[in-house]
């Protein structure tokens, strides 16, 4: 075996999907070992869909009992590393509410399509039920406010993109981020859709719109490949008619209190005597 077979024997060696059961047992040693206190814990990602691969990371959800600290952490166990997100059990709630305001679901996505590892108590099942029903109704709908400002950064980064030229390669790309990312935001928001960012973004966009996603996708590549950026701004163009259309003059965004200002302070009145 020359020196090529034995790179393309270790590159296969490293690609090749792991058995779940085997990751789900590495999950379950890490939480016993870590949290032997533990109440609940499922392994997510890409480890429990069977798409996890020797360099693969874990993604371990964990329930504490409460009076507990919970946090993210990430953390090496045999060789490998984990994502643990850690909640208590009166923790999860609030935790669902959060993740549900970002529009983006990490952690109800974790629980909806993880793998169980310890249930005892039903807590895992109550949760998992719970993260279904947040996810069926979808992401919080945008304000006013919030549709303006998006329709106003996609309109300013397409307008500049579309200033940049082909030699400015690293402005054209960063434009091009902007455009793609804001693209994204307002169209999963127009379709009560889940965002993501990294690796989901695309999965979530395409999942959510496959037909406008992969135009937009599409377009960031050409803009990437061959300095063009008019694919992209026809399907981001196409996403700003379903919201309204481009936003320039007469936009308006006011300003709160800064940094340490504090608020005055309400006029106090004396109730009648």
């Amino acid at each position: 075996m020359d020196a090529r077979d034995e790179e393309s024997s270790a590159t296969k060696s490293t690609s090749q999907p792991l058995a779940v059961e085997t990751l789900a047992d590495e999950a379950l040693d890490l939480v016993g070992t870590r949290f032997p206190q533990a109440v609940g814990a499922l392994l997510g990602g890409s480890a429990a869909q069977g798409r996890a691969t020797a360099s693969s990371d874990l993604d371990v959800a964990v329930l504490l009992p409460d009076g507990d600290t919970g946090r993210r952490e990430l953390l090496r166990h045999h060789g490998r590393l984990a994502e643990l997100f850690v909640h208590t059990v009166s923790d999860v709630p609030a935790a669902f509410e959060r993740d549900r305001f970002q529009r983006r679901g990490t952690i109800l996505f974790l629980y909806e399509n993880g793998l169980p590892l310890l249930d005892p108590y039903g807590h895992v099942v109550r949760a998992r039920e719970r993260a279904r029903q947040i996810l069926a109704a979808g992401p919080p709908a945008l304000t006013p406010a919030e549709w303006e400002r998006g329709r106003y950064l996609l309109t300013c980064f397409m307008d500049d993109l579309a200033d940049a030229p082909p030699t400015a390669r690293y402005e054209q790309l960063a434009l091009a981020d902007g455009v793609l990312r804001e693209a994204v935001h307002l169209l999963t928001a127009h379709l009560n859709a889940w965002t993501g960012i990294g690796r989901w973004l695309p999965r979530r966009l395409l999942n959510a719109d496959p037909v406008r996603g992969r135009a937009l996708l599409a377009g960031h590549r050409t803009v990437a490949e061959h300095a063009d950026p008019a694919p992209l701004a026809t399907a981001a163009a196409q996403v700003l008619s379903l919201c309204g259309g481009p936003l320039r003059e007469g936009y308006r965004q006011t300003w709160g209190p800064g940094p340490g200002d504090a608020a005055p302070p309400p006029l106090s009145r004396r109730s009648p005597r």
